[in-house]
């Protein structure tokens, strides 16, 4: 069996959706925090346990059976390690065969904040002894495009990443990695940098919705304690705003750029246009 944790999260239900086009969903379980916001894939056929990051006596009993296990990196910034660790220790002691990590982009090399706690996971993971694949993301498309309404209000889009690049993917075509890498055999020991096929700056990311919508939209670059305040200001909490912030300073040296192609080989197809992305919010 292959167990997904975070199966309710935003990337966990498009992996399931994707292991649900190459295997039955009797082969899978959906680990939930909550069980009754998964009655969807419960009807589907899938096995739904309880899984608590925070409470470790959930774990071991969830991981019974299970073959292949996908750690979803958990989203609370600041509390991964020990959320991470738990889980680890939990497969270890089911005798899980494999483990598949979501981790970040050149995690090992990269200075960004946040992959401080994906380096330590890593580690932990290594440690362990458990066969592991490393899966490390890069960002996500949706990551802009979740706030293509709030550009079109104020009429610029903010950031720090100067002419840095982003060599996005959506969602969709990490979980689609995902699920190619849990049905294929011979996968413990790989690192895998996945990233989108081409970059973009902010600049571009900009000038294409003005293109695209006909209004006047600039790219407003700021410095990072500046970009981390007014991330502040709409509402995120003071260490995710400095670690996104960070992010994008850190993506002005390149550390959010891949053009290796690895995402798109593996998932047998091009990865998704950033401007496809952006034409299906709007």
């Amino acid at each position: 069996m292959i167990a997904i944790t975070g199966a309710t999260g935003q990337l966990g239900q498009q992996v399931i959706e994707s292991l649900l086009q190459k295997t039955d969903a009797n082969n899978l379980v959906a680990l939930v925090r909550n069980p009754a916001k998964a009655e969807a894939l419960k009807a589907l056929g899938v096995d739904v346990r309880e899984a608590d990051y925070d409470r470790p006596e959930t774990l071991v009993p969830a991981l019974k059976g299970v073959e292949k296990l996908l750690l979803i990196s958990a989203n609370e910034v600041g509390r991964r390690v020990p959320q991470h660790q738990a889980v680890i220790e939990a497969a270890k002691a089911a005798g899980v065969g494999l483990l598949a990590y979501t981790s970040i982009l050149k995690a090992d090399t990269s200075p960004m904040l946040m992959a401080n706690e994906h380096k330590v996971t890593e580690a932990l993971i290594q440690d362990s002894g458990i066969p592991a694949v490393i899966l490390r993301n890069g960002w996500y498309s949706e990551n802009y495009t979740q706030s293509i309404g709030a550009i079109l209000q104020v009429g610029a889009v903010n950031g720090a990443a100067q002419d840095g690049r982003f060599h996005t993917a959506t969602r969709k075509d990490y979980a689609e990695a995902a699920a190619v890498v849990l049905t294929t055999e011979n996968q413990a020991g790989k690192v895998y940098e996945l990233a989108g096929d081409t970059g973009f700056t902010l600049a571009e990311f900009a000038d294409a919705l003005a293109k695209k919508t006909g209004q006047t939209i600039g790219y407003n670059n700021m410095k990072g304690e500046e970009f981390a305040a007014l991330l502040v200001q709409i509402g995120l909490p003071q260490l995710f705003a400095e670690a996104l912030a960070d992010s994008e300073v850190q993506a002005a040296e390149g550390w959010l750029a891949d053009d290796s192609k690895t995402l798109s080989t593996l998932i047998g197809r091009p990865t998704t246009p950033f401007s496809e992305s952006i034409a299906a919010v709007l």
